[in-house]
Order: C-alpha cells, then structure tokens, then sequence
C-alpha cells in the first residue's frame, strides 16, 4: 500500500510526525510512506528511515496557488496512492490528495474540509492531549487508536555525511564530551531563555573540560555570538547562521549532552538521542514535550506562564530571566553521557 503523508511546516512538528510513520509501519509492514512537505524538510525526512520518498512542495506556507497545486496532484497519480494522512488542519493542505483522487484522505476536522476529506475525525482534546498523540491517533480507524506504545522519533544521520561535515568544519573525533547549546526559537522571544544565562552554563562545562557547541540560524547568530563572548573562544564553536539544517543534524548527532529552548532544534536532539535540558518559559511541556528518554525539563512555572505568546504580554519575561543557570546544571549533572559518544573537538 502506497501512503502519502501531508506534513507539516515547522521543523519539531515533522520530527515528531516520524511518530506516526514508525506506527504506520508497525501495522501494515509492506506500506511505501512517501511525504509531501516544505522542501527544508527534506534533511529531516531524509534521517527517517520509515520515508520512501520526500516530495518537495511546490507552493509556499499560506499561498493557494491552484494551478500550481493541481499540476502536482496530477504527476502524484501515477504513483498509486490509496491512502492520504493530512497533517494539518487547513482546508489548504486537503487540495492535493483531492486532486490526485487518492482513496481514503484522513486527517483532522480542521477548517471547513468536508468533501476534501472523506476520512474526517473530530478532534477530542482531552482524549488526545499532546501533539505526538493527535498525529498517531490518524493511523488507527476512528476511535480505535491504540496510545499505549508511541515509539519516539529516532533521526539516523548519513555516516559519510556526518564525516563530510567534520571535516568542511575542521573538527575531528577526540576524548573530550561536547555540550550542544541551542539558543534560538523562531516562535519568538517568550521562548529565548537569555544568552547570558546559556554563557554561565557554557562557562561551567568549559571549565570541565567539555567543548560546547552553538546552533542555530541566521536569527540565533547575534545571541550565539554573545554567548561565545562571554564564555570565552577556546573550545567553543559558534555554529549559527553557518551550516545547513542538514549539517546541523549531522554535528547535534555528535554531541554528549544538550540545552535547548522549546524549539525544533530541540526535537531535532531528542530524535538524535542526545540527553538532554529543554528550557521552557511560554510554552508548555504538556503539549510538545521532547520525545527522547534522557531529558529534563526545566521551568518556573510562574502564575503567568504558560501563556503561548510570541512575546512577553506584561513585558519582564520573568518565566525565563529569573530561571537560573544553575538550575539547569544540576538538570544537565543528571543526564548520562551519550553511549560510545567520544565527542569531537577543534582541529589544532
């Protein structure tokens, strides 16, 4: 059976949505699971051994672009597809599969997709309260999702790629751990626990003996390079803005702990493996927690928090300023090292 999956547009959200294709392969083992999702996505896809194929979507977030849509629905019918998984829940996101007359199309109620989809499921939030949950629910036919074994994502990275990337970056495999820091969140600053606070952490395992490591993208480069100021440059490298999301995966497989802010970056970690402290201030861990089984979350949990905002709504961030550094150290002191990790360092 050949499935065609509609992802979704954020990085965290299509790593936990290998979720629901290592479930698909669980109950029907011969299915063919090919993805149609933004093309940023492909490295993440591309880690996922579940996935046959990564198709590349032609029409940007938010455009409808009808022409566009239904001349890629047209080639999607010569592969053979009985059955459509539309992760989303805009009406948007149902017009492929429809075009492409794909048998069964399921997927959440969402916005107005009656018709479109055939498969239609009414969203039971408290049935199905994490995110993890709501995308392997749509495997199992209405009401009989089974949640009691949700396996967690699991990124396999290229071997020769991984190698590739050390050596365009010049580091190389040593005894000494790395610390991966992840500073940035593209949803907004509630999410940002402050640089300052990354650089006391950074201080800490340097003074260990450990290498630490920045990621992130263009956006996170101003903080990272704040952080690597104050952490001072010996054994810190300052990966932000430089790699691809690719070569990212490939250097975060390699590190022996990890922090992070509630970002894809952090989910990217988790399916990596890698132990790991994820910093939440805004957002919540009940909703999109980290999928890996060497975590800890840390936060205040203020009266104010979770709130879900872009930016602080009475302005002084307390749920992430007044979260203190050595808080997450005892979290990170917690975590075993990566087994069989050796970490890398700088070449000299």
């Amino acid at each position: 059976m050949n499935i065609l999956i509609i992802g979704p547009s954020w990085v965290g959200d299509m790593v936990m949505a290998q979720s629901l294709f290592k479930v698909l392969v669980r109950l029907y083992p011969d299915a063919q699971i090919d993805v149609l999702a933004p093309g940023w996505s492909r490295p993440i896809l591309e880690a996922m051994p579940e996935v046959r194929d990564a198709i590349d979507m032609p029409v940007g977030h938010g455009k409808l672009m009808l022409k566009a849509r239904r001349e890629l629905a047209a080639s999607l019918k010569a592969r053979d597809y009985a059955w459509s998984i539309i992760l989303p829940n805009s009406l948007k996101s149902a017009l492929i599969p429809w075009f492409a007359s794909i048998p069964r199309r399921t997927g959440w109620r969402g916005e107005m997709r009656y018709g479109l989809l055939n498969d239609i499921r009414k969203l039971d939030k408290a049935r199905f309260p994490l995110m993890v949950e709501r995308f392997v629910a749509l495997a199992y036919d209405n009401g009989m999702a089974d949640l009691s074994c949700i396996p967690n994502p699991e990124l396999k990275p290229d071997v020769k790629l991984t190698a590739d990337v050390c050596a365009k970056y010049a580091v190389e495999a040593v005894g000494a751990p790395i610390l991966g820091l992840c500073p940035g969140a593209e949803f907004g600053a509630a999410k940002q626990w402050p640089a300052e606070h990354y650089a006391a952490v950074a201080r800490h395992y340097l003074h260990k003996g450990w290498r630490v490591w920045l990621f992130g993208s263009a956006n996170d480069k101003p903080a990272c390079e704040e952080i690597a100021a104050a952490s001072g440059s010996a054994g810190v490298m300052n990966f932000a803005g430089l790699t691809t999301l690719q070569e990212a995966v490939s250097l975060l497989s390699l590190t022996s702990r990890v922090v992070s802010n509630d970002s894809g970056l952090m989910h990217v970690a988790a399916a990596l493996g890698c132990p790991l402290v994820a910093v939440y201030g805004s957002t919540s861990p009940d909703f999109t927690p980290p999928l890996a089984e060497h975590k800890q979350i840390v936060r205040l949990g203020l009266d104010c928090s979770p709130c879900f905002e872009r930016t602080c709504p009475l302005g002084h961030y307390n749920c992430l300023k007044q979260l203190p550094a050595e808080q997450v150290i005892s979290a990170l002191d917690k975590l075993p090292h990566r087994s069989g990790n050796q970490g890398v360092a700088p070449i000299a």
